[in-house]
């Protein structure tokens, strides 16, 4: 289904008035590559729960305790950006293929009852959270995401490590339907994925292509310190011993307040991203330092600028999404 956005930029963002066409659901229309443009095609149909408008959504009654858990005076943080931090990528990266590419083995570990068996079409060279640019050994999520655009499936892994026989073992695997609002037919209530929250990854990273084009139209994703023992959809899972009802279910949804004017100093890649989190807002998907919104690494960010001005932008400013029912074990 393709629709046509405008973003009034000159009466709010002080950006140049940009319309262009949105299609979603069929990502047939992007480019291939790592870190490849999407051209304006979104993950999920339309009436997705990932590409709902919030913006007037009611208000949580518990909002107040439950952003103050996660931090008032706290700031926003990108977890993405150019170049290597520590000589680790900055970012989640992924990669656009096109349905030829060799499918290979996958060898399910820690979480292989709850993961989609392959095999996964994932290149021998995919890239991988964390990949260091010295060629030394690294730990963390090694998440990898591959997108097969021409059957509009998605697929995550997390603790990923390539083998000699281009095969690959993972902790935990999950294949998206992005052309369905039955976003992930195999998975059954309490499933992780390669996101805590049983969440696919790929939808709520920041990605430089939408950003350059004038508007983000879906909602992104953050991690919060601690997370309460539930989750609320369209999360699926949590990871957390915690029970006060004044901490965050994964799958909670946050946006910034419609009284929060966006400066107009800041730059263009920091106003579409705060857009986005007024129109569309934020989902908890993980555990992680409070504030830290998600994103994909590309040389073209300006992380000074991003850092800078989205730290100013603080947990006070925000406001829980009414949530609906809470899944608890």
């Amino acid at each position: 289904m393709k629709f046509v956005f405008g973003v009034c930029a000159a009466a709010c963002l002080a950006l140049a008035t940009h319309a262009f066409a949105v299609t979603y659901g069929d990502l047939r229309g992007a480019s291939l590559g790592v870190g490849a443009s999407l051209n304006g095609t979104v993950p999920f149909p339309a009436d997705n729960a990932w590409n709902h408008d919030i913006s007037n959504a009611p208000v949580d009654p518990n909002s107040d305790n439950l952003i103050a858990s996660i931090g008032l005076a706290t700031g926003l943080h990108p977890d993405f950006g150019a170049g290597y931090y520590q000589h680790s990528i900055i970012g989640i990266p992924y990669v656009l293929v096109p349905d030829s590419q060799m499918y290979v083995t996958i060898h399910l570990k820690a979480y292989k009852s709850e993961s989609d068996k392959g095999p996964y079409p994932v290149p021998p060279d995919a890239p991988i959270e964390g990949m260091r640019d010295d060629g030394r050994k690294f730990g963390g999520d090694r998440h990898v995401i591959v997108i097969d655009r021409d059957t509009n499936r998605l697929y995550e892994m997390g603790r990923a490590f390539p083998q000699p026989d281009i095969s690959w073992n993972a902790d935990v695997g999950a294949i998206f339907h992005v052309d369905s609002d039955i976003v992930r037919p195999t998975q059954k209530p309490g499933w992780t994925s390669a996101d805590a929250a049983g969440l696919p990854i790929f939808p709520g990273l920041v990605r430089y292509d939408e950003v350059a084009a004038g508007a983000i139209v879906h909602a992104l994703r953050f991690t919060v310190a601690n997370t309460r023992k539930a989750y609320v959809k369209p999360a699926n899972h949590w990871a957390s011993d915690l029970t006060s009802a004044n901490l965050p279910p994964m799958g909670m949804r946050v946006r910034l307040k419609a009284s929060y004017q966006i400066p107009a100093s800041f730059s263009a890649q920091t106003k579409v991203i705060l857009t986005a989190l007024k129109t569309y807002g934020m989902f908890v998907a993980d555990n992680g330092s409070n504030w830290y919104i998600s994103g994909a690494p590309d040389d073209r960010w300006n992380n000074d600028r991003l850092v800078s001005e989205l730290r100013q932008v603080t947990g006070a400013e925000f406001e829980v999404v009414k949530m609906g029912k809470l899944h608890t074990p």
